[in-house]
């Protein structure tokens, strides 16, 4: 593959760690994956209550358990995708087929784009749970405070790597368009039929001098 697409150089160049630490998709998703370790281990850690008159185990959002269990959920994912797709941002430069560089940015542009929305969701779900919540709690208001906070940061972080992803894509597609040319043109053109009839050397036109016959008449 020449040139680049989808954002990257050629194939078959060396990696540079340098350059590559220094992509602005690369950092959003570094930052995207510590917000999400962030969430989910605060709320993992002091997220849950246990009242010595029960002993059940109380979610610090309300009583909420969804609550508790959107916000893992949803940080423990985010934290599995960010590593996947910085191990694909790695050896995409080693990818030489165009239509699975395509796939990839496809599949980061959507997925990027959903985690998006799953975390502006879970900001708006935890921040109305926290609202009503007991707020002499014993443990885990700061825990709780953080874990909304970092929801939030999150919405833009996802947010940009979804941005990001979408300028590659058109970069990919407008790259493409440049360089693609008509495969008819990879053949020579057909020669011109040109008529190279000539008159015979001796044709049946009469010569000076000859006698010729005329037909009777009657």
């Amino acid at each position: 593959m020449e040139g680049s697409a989808y954002g990257a150089a050629m194939a078959g160049g060396a990696f540079d760690l340098k350059n590559f630490l220094q992509k602005p998709h690369v950092i959003a998703r570094i930052v995207s994956w510590v917000f999400s370790i962030v969430v989910f281990g605060c709320i993992s850690s002091e997220g849950y209550l246990n009242f010595p008159v029960s002993e059940k185990l109380h979610c610090i959002f309300n009583d909420n358990v969804d609550a508790c269990h959107y916000g893992v959920g949803i940080g423990v994912l985010a934290f599995i995708i960010c590593i996947v797709f910085f191990s694909l941002d790695v050896y995409f430069q080693q990818i030489s087929n165009v239509n699975q560089r395509k796939q990839i940015v496809m599949a980061d542009l959507g997925i990027s784009g959903l985690w998006t929305f799953l975390w502006f969701v879970g900001f708006c779900f935890l921040t109305n749970q926290w609202v009503s919540a007991i707020k002499d709690l014993p443990i885990g208001s700061d825990s709780a405070r953080s874990a909304i906070a970092f929801s939030f940061f999150s919405i833009f972080s996802w947010a940009f790597l979804t941005f990001s992803a979408y300028r590659r894509f058109q970069m990919g597609v407008s790259d493409f368009s440049d360089r693609y040319t008509d495969p008819s043109s990879d053949y020579p053109p057909y020669p011109k039929v040109v008529d190279n009839y000539q008159q015979p050397p001796f044709g049946n036109a009469p010569q000076p001098g000859t006698n010729e016959y005329h037909p009777p008449t009657y």
